[in-house]
């Protein structure tokens, strides 16, 4: 989940100085990353039946929680859990939740998503997705964005082991704004059997958005020092991050162990920002209805 950026800059005579903040737009962004791109399970059935109904639980655990890769200084994990429903005709809808371990409260929010996505083309090898989300904060400062409008297209090749999932998403609420991602994966087969598969699945994600800058000022108006305002939009990279996943599909069950590094970009006048990492744990319940 993402914060935006407020660069305060004062100017009074020979004296400059200035102080950040971050705010919830990276904490946005962070989620967004989280529900849009597809799940392994999810993905593959979509793929490849013609005539599928299923609910999909899964939790996952990250050992570290870096806000657009940033380290804000609080040392926590974090829990996303999550149910999902697909059917054959391209209609999903999944509700799922963040808990952070030393925030308060610990229970953030609770998204609630819609949406419709088909694989086209004579192979499959396109998909088309579209959704709504909705989101709920269990603390009613944090509601600059309640909902997003997302767009995605994903490529893949016959194999289906190199692939690109490209999603445009638009923030808004009391604030407006938007975002660009990229998901692209490489899938190595360790193990294939009836009933199991291990793979190893290596991920480059990349995120860009708007962002505010917020300047300030001290300025002289007749005889009395008064701060003005102004506010700049700017769109740029936010966070890199590389996913190095091990997954694990047993019967209905499936496991990933995975190890993240972030390579955050400096946004405004950030400065000395260090490469962040941690490692995910999930797991997930495929129910056939």
């Amino acid at each position: 989940m993402k914060k935006h950026l407020t660069l305060l800059i004062w100017i009074s005579g020979l004296a400059f100085g200035y102080s950040q903040e971050l705010t919830k737009e990276k904490e946005l962004n962070d989620l967004i990353d989280e529900l849009f791109m597809e799940d392994e399970v999810i993905d593959e059935l979509t793929a490849s039946l013609k005539n599928f109904q299923f609910l999909y639980i899964s939790a996952t655990y990250n050992s570290g929680t870096y806000f657009s890769g940033r380290d804000i200084g609080i040392d926590q994990y974090n829990i996303t859990p999550q149910i999902t429903y697909a059917n054959s005709n391209g209609l999903f809808a999944s509700l799922s939740g963040i808990y952070y371990s030393e925030f308060v409260p610990k229970w953030d929010v609770t998204t609630a998503t819609v949406g419709f996505g088909r694989n086209i083309g004579k192979n499959k090898l396109l998909k088309y997705s579209i959704s709504y989300s909705k989101y709920f904060y269990a603390n009613d400062i944090d509601n600059i964005y309640t909902n997003t409008l997302n767009l995605g297209l994903g490529v893949r090749n016959k194999k289906r082991t190199l692939g690109t999932q490209l999603s445009g998403s638009y923030l808004f609420g009391e604030e407006q704004s938007f975002e660009i991602a990229s998901r692209s994966f490489v899938d190595f087969n360790l193990l294939k059997t009836k009933k199991t598969s291990l793979k190893f699945k290596p991920q480059l994600n990349i995120t860009a958005g708007k962002q505010t800058i917020e300047l300030a000022r001290i300025v002289n108006q007749s005889g009395q020092l008064v701060t003005q305002y102004t506010e700049n939009d700017v769109f740029d990279l936010i966070n890199t991050q590389i996913n190095l996943p091990l997954l694990l599909s047993t019967n209905s069950f499936d496991f990933e162990a995975g190890y993240n590094i972030n390579f955050p970009n400096a946004i405004g006048d950030e400065s000395n920002l260090k490469n962040t990492g941690f490692f995910n744990f999930s797991v997930g319940y495929l129910i056939d209805l």
